[in-house]
């Protein structure tokens, strides 16, 4: 069974940065179909923030954090990480790591990121 854990959340104030880290077991990232992360801000539903897909390794971003966030993946490492710029209070959220594998998704438990103002 494939695990994925995150870790890196915090609170910070608004404009700083913050990498957030999802370790994978079993060479996942080396194998997903797709990969990323995922957040659920407080009464809202989960939006995909991040997707890096496997074959190419190009990245896709919301819209609300282009330019602002960057992921990447060391597959030697096991390991994807989410760099985040300039963060704002609406960034605060619940953030996931997420890997599908042909049929199979995996998720992480997540880290809450809290930005203020």
């Amino acid at each position: 069974q494939v695990q994925l854990a995150e870790s890196g959340g915090g609170l910070m104030q608004a404009g700083g940065s913050l990498t957030l880290t999802c370790v994978g077991s079993g060479n996942i990232f080396s194998s997903a179909n797709f990969m990323g992360w995922y957040r659920r801000a407080p009464g809202s539903q989960r939006e995909l923030v991040a997707l890096i897909f496997g074959g190419s390794g190009s990245a896709n971003y919301a819209d609300s954090v282009k330019g602002r966030f960057t992921v990447s993946r060391d597959n030697s490492k096991n390991t994807m990480y989410l760099q985040m710029n300039s963060l704002t209070p609406e960034d605060t959220a619940d953030y996931f790591c997420y890997a599908r594998q042909s049929a199979s998704e995996y998720w992480g438990q997540g880290t809450q990121v809290t930005v203020s103002s």
